[in-house]
């Protein structure tokens, strides 16, 4: 026992302090302080002495004592409404690899779509004292989002009195539903949900109508909530497909779905009646998350750029909030909503064959 003890003794590191490195650096506590807490105050050459020193010293920072002295968490939340939307998992993951190259660390709620666990989980966040927040869930109005007490940028969802980052969805439902004429559809048909027309995911069903109504090609929306749920949507979308056997059997359909996890059900229901995909059937979804290349059969798709998103949503954020912890607020007389580029991606699902060309 005194033998471990006096083992123990001897290999324990004495902990490194501000005065340590005052004493190493030749500074004063106090400008060891500013080094962490507010460093560009410092000069380069300064910060570059006391960096040195850290390492040298192998200073290791209390963020609880950081936290405590000037409120910083350098913690953001982010509120998604599930992950068993392929596209919110890979959108969130690119967001939190982003997040790690600014330094910042990630508290995650799922909200599942209800208003009541959303509203709480808010109130966890402002408790956590976050520094900013990403909200990609849809349930609480941007108006109530832009009376907390954080910057909050949004992803996809209704923005009316909050900055936010969206891909160009109008731009993504005119080249899937063109592609689709293009290919030679006689019935041109769009899955979605029935959206308001203040979600930004509207401008899909907009694209659709507009190239529909020019192309004079008969055409059917279903709009309806599928659901954010396999189980759900693969229940909702069953009656759709029923209804597409139905009505517009040997018609070559060009079916248009507004996002991957439902299109991936949807070919699903295809391939489980045909064990193929038949030649009257051509789908494209929306998004090009991971399912859509990994599907038993690869789809087409309409490429969101995840990780410019996710990027254009963290700049914006950590602009903010840098100037909300300087005091100088970003002053701007109307919203930010910056809209990232989609692009039209081809795959098995809506490929031309040699006789159809």
């Amino acid at each position: 026992m005194l033998y471990w003890h006096y083992e123990a003794e001897k290999n324990m590191k004495k902990k490194v302090t501000f005065a340590d490195l005052a004493r190493k650096t030749g500074f004063s506590k106090t400008t060891i302080s500013r080094y962490f807490n507010n460093a560009d105050s410092l000069s380069l050459e300064t910060q570059e002495i006391i960096r040195a020193a850290v390492e040298e010293l192998g200073y290791k920072e209390n963020k609880l004592a950081r936290v405590l002295a000037n409120g910083r968490t350098e913690i953001i939340g982010v509120v998604v409404p599930s992950l068993y939307m392929h596209y919110y998992a890979y959108l969130l993951s690119h967001l939190l690899q982003v997040g790690e190259e600014y330094g910042y660390k990630f508290i995650v709620f799922f909200s599942d779509e209800d208003r009541d666990t959303e509203k709480k989980y808010l109130s966890e966040l402002m408790a956590y004292n976050v520094e900013g927040l990403i909200m990609i869930s849809h349930v609480t109005p941007s108006k109530e989002l832009s009376k907390l007490n954080v910057p909050v940028i949004t992803i996809e969802r209704e923005d009316q009195f909050v900055n936010s980052v969206n891909a160009n969805n109008y731009q993504g439902g005119l080249m899937a539903t063109r592609h689709l004429v293009d290919i030679g559809c006689e019935v041109l048909i769009h899955i979605n949900g029935d959206l308001l027309t203040t979600s930004p995911a509207y401008g899909r069903i907009r694209g659709f109508r507009e190239i529909a109504e020019k192309s004079g090609l008969e055409s059917r929306e279903y709009l309806t909530r599928l659901g954010i749920k396999y189980r759900d949507i693969r229940e909702n979308m069953i009656p759709i497909f029923e209804d597409i056997e139905k009505n517009y059997s040997g018609k070559k359909k060009g079916i248009f779905v507004s996002n991957d996890t439902s299109a991936n059900v949807l070919l699903n229901l295809i391939l489980q009646k045909y064990n193929r995909l038949p030649d009257d059937y051509k789908l494209i979804g929306f998004d090009d998350s991971p399912i859509s290349w990994e599907a038993v059969m690869p789809f087409s798709t309409i490429r969101q750029d995840t990780r410019a998103i996710a990027e254009d949503a963290m700049e914006m954020l950590v602009r903010m909030m840098d100037g909300r912890k300087h005091r100088i607020p970003i002053i701007s007389k109307s919203l930010i909503h910056h809209v990232i580029d989609t692009e039209l991606i081809i795959r098995s699902t809506t490929e031309k064959k040699e006789n159809n060309e």
